[in-house]
This record gives C-alpha cells, sequence and structure tokens, in this order.
C-alpha cells in the first residue's frame, strides 16, 4: 500500500510537471510571434524597418503580389509567381531577352542621355582607355603645386570617385554594350545621345570608336532605342567639315532603324544633333552652315537635321539664335556652375526659345564630382543627396515644359555625373564613393519614376 502511494504521488507530480512545461513552451510561443512584423509575409526578413533598402523592396513585392492576386487569382500560381518575383528582386537576375517587351519600362523617346563609348581595357583594346585618366593641373601654376601629379592605374585605381558595377570595362565588349542598353531602357530613356568624333579621331585619353557605331546601333535597336550624335570639337571643326560629317552620319547610319529622327510641328522626320562646345565658333561660321542663304548650307538638302547647341553664358542664346540652330541644352550638371546648368535660369531661356522658334532642351543630372581628375575642383561638387539633387533637377525641367529632357549621363563616370550602376569599393589608397543606403540602380529607378511623371504631365499640357 505503501509503495502505491509513492507511485501515484509520483505520477501526479510528473503529470504536473509536465503541463506546466508545456504552458511554458507555449507561452514563449506567443511571445516570439507578437515580436514578428505583422506584414511579415514570403520573404519579408526579420527587423525589416531598420534597413530602408529592404524596406523598399518588401513595397515593390507587395505591390507586385497585389497585382498577381487581381489577375490571376489562383492561389497556387500566385504562390509560384511570388516566388519567382522575390528570387528576381533580390538576386537583381536579368530578365530574359524574349521577356523584354514585358518587363522593362516603355522607352520614352523625350528622354534623351548622353552616352559615352571611349572605355578600354586590355582584354579588348590592349590597353587601359580613359579608366587611366591623367590628374589635370590647374591653370594656375601656384595652385597645381599643391596637388598631386601622373595619372590613375586601373582596374583598381580609375579616374573616377564612383566605381562601375561592372569593373574598368571596354566600350567594345558586346556583353557591356547589352548590359548599358538594358539599363538605359529599364530607365524609361528612349534616345542615346552618342559621343562623336569623326573616322580617325578621339579625344586626347581615347582612340577612335566610330567604328563601333554599327554596334552600338545593333543593340540599341535590340530594346527598341534610338541613337542621336552628340558632336565633340573635333580639330578643325567649321562649317565645311561639319557639312561633310553631318553627310557621312546619314548616309552610313541614317538607313538603320535605331537612328533617331525628331518629329517636327510641321510633320517633318529630322535627324538631330548635339554640338558641343558649339560657342568656341563664331555665329558667322556656323550661320554659312545652319541658315538658309549660307554660302555652305545645309538647309532644305537631303541633309538638313535639327541642330542644338550647348548655351554657357547667357550671351549665347543671341549667338545660337544669329548662328541658325535650332535650339539649345545646357549639358552640366551643376546647378550654379553656369547660367545655363542654373536651374533658376531656365524659364527665361525657355521664354526666349518659345518667342524665337527655338527648342530648349534643359540636361539634368544626378550631381557632379571631378575630383579623381581634376583635385581642385572640389568647390563644382554637388552632392547627390541619396537621389534628392536629381530629383530636384527634374523638377526644374517640367517646370517649364520642355519637348525634351536630356539627362547628364549615363556613363560620364570621371565627372561623377553617370546614373550606371555603382558599387561600393575600397582600396588600400582609394575608398569610392557609391549610392548606399539605396541599391546599385537607384538612379536607373528615379529615371524611371520621373520619365512616367513627365510623360503624363506632357499629356495635359497638350490638353
Amino acid at each position: 500500500i505503501l509503495n502505491y502511494d509513492i507511485m501515484a504521488r509520483f505520477r501526479r507530480r510528473t503529470c504536473i510537471i509536465l503541463l506546466l512545461f508545456i504552458l511554458f513552451i507555449c507561452s514563449i510561443m506567443m511571445a516570439l510571434k507578437t515580436l514578428r512584423p505583422d506584414r511579415a509575409g514570403f520573404g519579408d526578413p526579420f527587423g525589416l524597418g531598420l534597413l530602408p533598402e529592404l524596406q523598399q523592396r518588401t513595397v515593390l513585392l507587395d505591390s507586385k503580389q497585389n497585382s498577381l492576386n487581381r489577375v490571376q487569382g489562383d492561389t497556387v500560381t500566385h504562390v509560384s509567381n511570388l516566388h519567382g518575383i522575390a528570387v528576381n528582386t533580390m538576386k537583381a537576375s536579368m530578365p530574359p531577352v524574349n521577356k523584354l517587351e514585358e518587363e522593362l519600362s516603355s522607352p520614352n523617346y523625350n528622354f534623351h542621355i548622353f552616352y559615352y563609348s571611349w572605355y578600354g581595357n586590355p582584354q579588348f583594346d590592349g590597353k587601359y582607355l580613359h579608366w587611366n585618366h591623367p590628374l589635370l593641373p590647374h591653370w594656375d601654376p601656384k595652385i597645381a603645386n599643391n596637388y598631386p601629379k601622373g595619372r590613375h592605374n586601373p582596374p583598381e585605381d580609375i579616374g573616377a570617385n564612383f566605381y562601375p558595377e561592372l569593373g574598368s570595362y571596354s566600350s567594345k565588349d558586346p556583353s557591356v554594350i547589352e548590359a548599358h542598353m538594358k539599363q538605359m531602357r529599364s530607365a524609361s530613356t528612349g534616345v542615346i545621345v552618342l559621343s562623336w568624333y569623326p573616322p580617325g579621331m578621339a579625344d586626347e585619353n581615347g582612340e577612335p570608336t566610330d567604328d563601333l557605331v554599327p554596334v552600338i546601333l545593333d543593340y540599341a535597336h535590340k530594346y527598341n532605342l534610338k541613337v542621336t550624335f552628340h558632336i565633340e570639337p573635333y580639330k578643325d571643326r567649321d562649317d565645311r567639315s561639319m557639312y561633310h560629317n553631318v553627310k557621312y552620319i546619314i548616309d552610313k547610319y541614317g538607313g538603320h532603324p535605331a537612328f533617331y529622327r525628331h518629329k517636327t510641328s510641321t510633320g517633318r522626320l529630322l535627324p538631330m544633333f548635339y554640338v558641343y562646345d558649339s560657342y568656341v565658333t563664331i555665329p558667322e561660321i556656323w550661320a554659312n552652315l545652319l541658315t538658309v542663304s549660307g554660302s555652305q548650307t545645309i538647309r532644305n538638302t537631303p541633309y538638313d537635321a535639327l541642330f542644338i547647341a550647348l548655351l554657357v553664358e547667357e550671351r549665347h542664346k543671341h549667338d545660337i539664335h544669329r548662328s541658325g540652330f535650332d535650339g539649345m541644352y545646357t549639358y552640366f550638371a551643376t546647378n550654379g556652375f553656369s547660367y545655363g546648368s542654373s536651374h533658376h535660369n531656365w524659364a527665361s531661356l525657355k521664354a526666349f526659345c518659345d518667342s524665337n522658334n527655338l527648342m530648349f532642351i534643359p540636361s539634368v543630372g544626378p550631381g557632379y564630382i571631378d575630383t579623381s581628375i581634376r583635385p581642385w575642383n572640389n568647390h563644382n561638387t554637388r552632392n547627390r543627396v541619396n537621389g534628392k539633387y536629381y530629383e530636384t533637377a527634374f523638377s526644374a525641367a517640367l517646370l517649364v515644359r520642355p519637348e525634351i529632357i536630356s539627362i547628364t549621363s549615363f556613363n560620364e563616370w570621371h565627372e561623377g555625373t553617370q546614373i550606371e550602376k555603382a558599387v561600393p569599393k575600397r582600396t588600400g589608397q582609394v575608398v569610392y564613393l557609391d549610392y548606399k543606403p539605396h541599391k546599385p540602380n537607384v538612379y536607373l529607378e528615379l529615371t524611371q519614376k520621373w520619365s512616367e511623371k513627365y510623360r503624363k504631365e506632357q499629356e495635359q499640357w497638350l490638353m
């Protein structure tokens, strides 16, 4: 009897302890559940609110999930699609070519973006080009003596304050060209303004690139983009050589489906040429080419086109008008650096253009920094402010209701105006700037956002 009582008490005690242990485990589980965010769904990381980048990514997933729910209406399909979206978003994988039109934003042919094909590396060019840019001395020898000299030594040390996701690439690399086209298309730009020198000519740090134009045109066409030309200030540029070079471009490339033609208010479809540093040539020389009565006129010929001059100083607007140009652009991404690049002057420039039948094309940029090649030029740096500088420029441009907006630039890495993907990088001597806390494609996304906003506002202007 005594043994039976002892065993009974032992069983009761064991049951009570087991019950208390189960209650304790349940309490712990409930407490942990309350710590998890209410919105946590598929792929949501714990502690999401602490990381703005991940929060943005999750909002994107949520919006895609909701739209898939509405369209699909099937739970199994929805889960499968959501899983694919999460993986693609986190890994930033490229969409397959046969789904380009579905995956990428539609091109906006009123968004023009400056593009440079002057970069080289040993694999494709036998040596580095432009990434090894020299440090440019200040024009005042006393100031120049206070700054370093020499040139950059790629691939770890390049002539830029940011570092490209693609590394010190070659502009001849087909995979690089395609990646660039995909990025520009994803940003909803429509027209590539290709930096161009005549055959056999180049800037002082590069080599001739005209033979690359057909490849760029082909890849641009694959992504439904158009290409126009940014004619650089090559040696002995004047009315005669310009006529010859415009004829060369139109004869050689004008038949390509990616060659850009702009529809004018009169219904004509004309090529367009941006002319960099146009102000170094006197108006009388330009008038020979660009006015109907000029001795070398291109007007009313098969090679007539829209010619857009660079405006830097206010007085240039009168020279541009006298020269016979069809419009003006401002290029520089430094608000306040020049009269033309100062946002508060755009309204008066647009009014001048409207009253003189000219196009006004403001140029917006994400920021500016060129101290990797001009170490003495700190005062012209324009901080990106995590994208706010770029959005302020777009906002200023939309206020003047331009027919076209140009973007400085896709990949002018030397001046830090690029919207191409950049990544954090640190070497023994250099710490490169980056786009953190945002992703490498943040400026492509901002461009796409403002492209859509511009499209909607243009529709209202035309109503």
